[in-house]
């Protein structure tokens, strides 16, 4: 009588198709959940925290890192404390909710004792200034190192030293450039009696300027036509790029944090129907912004 033959031994662990099914199941469920989660959303919540930050920190339309008019939230001064009531404000205004602004985060925000959004900023723009008012004083003394109490008298109420005036505003220094000084008529050529100045000007940048640079040709509203240059634009750009290129050349400065640029003639500081006025115009100005500043 012929022997039953043995079943084999089964195999370890669950079936191939029980493996695959568990699989399928946890997918669906992850699915399920999240399609759960998108269908609670708020959306009115969504969209105003969407142009809070639209408006607020420029994410969809420039880049901007400045929390309202030129207001940093870093370099220094803290403004996470009115974050909150500034983008609840900024929300509503983008969304039509609230008439005004303001209405946002007056009340409620202010009776629960948050600082004022306007007030942050003040405050900001007095540190900015205080900044700025420091590197003038600053660049002032080198500037005028080494010269005699005659010499400084002969200067004018504008002037830091001969042919270079210094204004400041919360956000740079800027020295202006008499055009004279630096070319001739027509010429983008920096002369060689503009040297010394420009050497003193160099050394005030590799000493203070730590940020952003920006060197700005400017000229009258004469018109020029030659071989060399079209019209007013390329000559207070060709003047710019003449500067640029002789500072970087006495100096160490990184060229990366220097702007260059020509406004020929759209942004006139004198009238152009004098021969005064137009000299006055035919400058060029050097900006060293401030720590403090949005642009550094």
């Amino acid at each position: 009588m012929a022997k039953a033959k043995k079943e084999a031994p089964p195999k370890k662990g669950c079936p191939a198709w029980q493996g695959t099914f568990g699989d399928l199941m946890n997918l669906l469920l992850c699915f399920f959940v999240l399609l759960f989660s998108m269908s609670t959303l708020d959306a009115a919540k969504y969209e105003e925290v969407a142009a809070s930050f639209s408006a607020a920190f420029g994410l969809f339309n420039g880049g901007q890192n400045a929390l309202g008019d030129g207001a940093l939230i870093g370099d220094g001064v803290s403004q996470l404390s009115s974050l909150s009531a500034y983008t609840t404000s900024m929300g509503a205004a983008a969304s039509g909710d609230a008439e005004n602004p303001t209405d946002a985060t007056s009340g409620d925000q202010s009776a629960v004792g948050a600082p004022d959004v306007s007030e942050a900023e003040a405050t900001l723009e007095a540190a900015q200034m205080e900044a700025s008012e420091k590197l003038a004083k600053e660049v002032t003394e080198a500037l005028q190192a080494g010269m005699t109490d005659s010499e400084k008298a002969e200067l004018t109420e504008e002037e830091v030293i001969s042919d270079v005036i210094l204004n400041y505003t919360s956000q740079y220094v800027q020295l202006t450039i008499n055009g004279s000084l630096l070319f001739a008529s027509g010429s983008a050529q920096v002369q060689e009696s503009a040297y010394p100045v420009l050497d003193k000007v160099g050394a005030v940048l590799s000493s203070y300027a730590g940020g952003t640079i920006e060197i700005e040709g400017h000229t009258d509203n004469v018109p020029i036509h030659t071989s060399q240059f079209a019209n007013n634009d390329e000559l207070s750009d060709a003047r710019a790029l003449s500067v640029f290129y002789y500072i970087i050349s006495v100096t160490d400065l990184d060229p990366a944090n220097i702007k260059h640029s020509g406004r020929g003639e759209y942004q006139p500081v004198a009238d152009n129907t004098t021969a005064e006025g137009r000299a006055k115009n035919r400058r060029v100005e050097i900006r060293i912004y401030n720590p403090l500043s949005a642009q550094y």
